[in-house]
């Protein structure tokens, strides 16, 4: 059976320690989604550490766009992290906002179509003042349509507080409200 948990919050929050937690509560052998594009030497280290916290139990794979290509049927699987897949989505649509959300909400429909159990990790980069740089507030548009979008389609949601698990209420309003776009 198919299902979605989708686990947001700042960073340093604890999102990605409590995913894999979750995945290896639920599977002996989850997978690993990394969609990071490694961008310079300090983020490669953040990678590294993130890396070297799971053990051999996991199967890794690395796709910075296209998560449909790798049939996980029936697996847990965890993907770290939206954030990032919509970063390579924004830079591949040249920073045109409607075109990348088209596409990655199209990827995520495909990706999730199997029945497996899918952990997003996405980060509420909204929650902060508006940016003064045009990029950025264009960026957090996306991401904040975007994880409404996984969060109408979850079956749980939960916010990393300060390393705090919160569960959060479903489908307040509907599917489709206050969605933007």
């Amino acid at each position: 059976m198919k299902k979605i948990i989708l686990i947001t919050g700042g960073q340093r929050s604890g999102k990605s320690t409590k995913a894999e937690a979750l995945a290896l509560s639920l599977s002996a052998h989850p997978v690993y989604v990394a969609t990071a594009k490694v961008w310079d030497d300090e983020f490669r280290e953040r990678v590294r550490r993130h890396q070297e916290r799971r053990g051999p139990e996991w199967t890794n794979i690395e796709e910075e766009l296209y998560l449909s290509r790798h049939d996980l049927t029936g697996r847990v699987v965890v993907i770290d992290c939206v954030t990032l897949w919509l970063t390579n989505f924004f830079f591949a649509h040249d920073e045109d906002v409607d075109r990348s959300l088209a596409a990655a909400k199209q990827e995520f429909d495909a990706f999730t179509a199997p029945d497996a159990t899918y952990i997003f990790v996405t980060n509420e980069i909204g929650m902060g003042g508006v940016s003064d740089n045009v990029m950025q507030r264009k960026f957090s548009d996306l991401q904040g349509w975007m994880n409404q979008y996984i969060a109408q389609q979850a079956d749980e949601v939960i916010l990393m507080v300060s390393g705090i698990p919160v569960s959060l209420p479903l489908k307040l309003g509907g599917r489709g409200s206050e969605q933007g776009k």
